[in-house]
């Protein structure tokens, strides 16, 4: 998380900032020295030069991984902004993998719960976005592809529950996901504080916010499905969560000069500027 984090808009990432920022969070330079020749053995990254003069360049297959991410932070702030009310269909996903590749079957659900799924059944998701797209991309990447079946429905029933909301509490762990926004609010208030404080702020310091602010945000989001407003409690604590970071961002944009901008500055910053724009009009 902390090298993709400072991943600039060039995709590099300079060993200096790396280490600067890996200190001011409490984490060695061993640590660093082993992440960094982990992900340069993973392919992730090629490595330039020695020492904190190195420097790091993601790879095409990087960069394209961070993609989807944005694409749900996106949908997450369109969501908050009341721009993606949800259409009444269930999304389904159905697959019957050989015991043979095993593997490919169990990367295949691993990514069906990421992209927002929960089990019905075996072998029997269900998600209330419009995952088709990123489902297929998995599948056709792990092999998997003809063994899969994609279905919607507006008739959902579990047992004798069949009211949307209600289904959505049986299906996902809504009260664990609101416990990490609370956490990520509580996070996020004192950073606010400093970073629209008048305080000078030195640029290792906006580096060290940035990540810890990624981290948290990651934590909580990984293992929310996203679910439309209509299927959560409210106040969902998600929205007052997501509205704190946007003011973050939007904090450490301006007071960023650029100079060696992560490209995460201006995502976030961009994601939240679309949906505040969305939602004025």
């Amino acid at each position: 998380m902390l090298v993709h984090a400072l991943i600039r808009e060039d995709g590099t990432v300079g060993a200096d900032e790396l280490y600067t920022v890996a200190n001011t969070l409490g984490m060695s330079d061993q640590q660093v020295r082993l992440c960094v020749k982990r992900l340069v053995t993973e392919g992730r990254f090629t490595h330039e030069g020695r020492g904190r003069k190195a420097e790091l360049h993601a790879t095409t297959d990087t960069l394209h991984a961070l993609a989807p991410n944005a694409d749900f932070l996106r949908h997450a702030f369109q969501q908050d902004a009341g721009l993606a009310p949800w259409d009444g269909v269930w999304h389904l996903a159905a697959f019957a993998v050989p015991e043979a590749a095993r593997t490919a079957r169990d990367a295949l659900r691993e990514t069906l719960v990421h992209l927002g799924g929960a089990p019905l059944q075996g072998g029997l998701y269900v998600c209330a976005n419009a995952w088709e797209p990123y489902v297929e991309e998995a599948a056709h990447r792990l092999g998997a592809h003809s063994a899969l079946t994609l279905l919607t429905t507006t008739d959902l029933r579990r047992g004798d529950t069949q009211e949307p909301a209600e289904l959505a509490r049986l299906l996902w762990p809504l009260r664990e996901i609101a416990d990490r926004y609370d956490r990520l609010s509580r996070i996020t208030r004192p950073r606010l504080t400093r970073l629209t404080g008048p305080a000078a702020l030195s640029p290792a310091t906006l580096l060290t916010i940035a990540v810890e602010l990624a981290a948290e945000l990651t934590r909580a989001m990984e293992p929310d499905p996203l679910l439309p407003p209509q299927l959560l409690p409210h106040p969902w604590p998600g929205t007052r969560a997501r509205e704190l970071v946007a003011r973050c961002w939007a904090a450490l944009h301006e007071r960023d000069q650029g100079e060696t901008r992560p490209a995460l500055f201006r995502l976030y910053a961009d994601i939240t500027r679309e949906a505040a724009g969305r939602a004025a009009h």
